[in-house]
């Protein structure tokens, strides 16, 4: 094994921000978290209804508005919209009968700047060919 030191993302103090997933490796708690917010994208229906509520004029939609788009019941539509208020990626009020769905952006901007590299710098060079 070798002797170099990893620099835990989420590990870096109070005044750190956002380190990528390419200049450091995730802590097991930060992975874990991830992965529930990437499981959620990791289904269509889910991906197409968070882009119809992020892409609706106004910031919010009504459920009303999203079943009809879909080929599948109301309690699945609810269902999928559940997972993606689990992992924090929309919010929720209920007004009368009808609830209202928008994006949580602080979750998709994490997102993003997790995935994004630094700018400026070259992704590293492979060390050795995989076999």
């Amino acid at each position: 094994m070798s002797n170099q030191e990893f620099v835990v993302l989420g590990q870096d103090g109070p005044g750190g921000c956002c380190p990528g997933l390419l200049t450091a490796p995730l802590a097991e708690d930060q992975a874990v978290e991830l992965a529930k917010v990437f499981k959620a994208l990791g289904d269509p229906v889910r991906l197409r209804l968070l882009s119809m509520i992020a892409s609706r004029a106004g910031g919010e939609v009504c459920v009303c508005d999203l079943t009809p788009a879909f080929d599948l019941s109301q309690p699945t539509i609810s269902h999928h919209l559940k997972l993606l208020r689990e992992a924090g990626l929309i919010a929720s009020e209920r007004r009368g009968t009808w609830v209202y769905y928008r994006l949580l952006p602080e979750m998709t901007d994490r997102l993003a700047a997790i995935l994004t590299r630094p700018a400026g710098e070259p992704l590293p060079e492979p060390t050795e060919a995989l076999s």
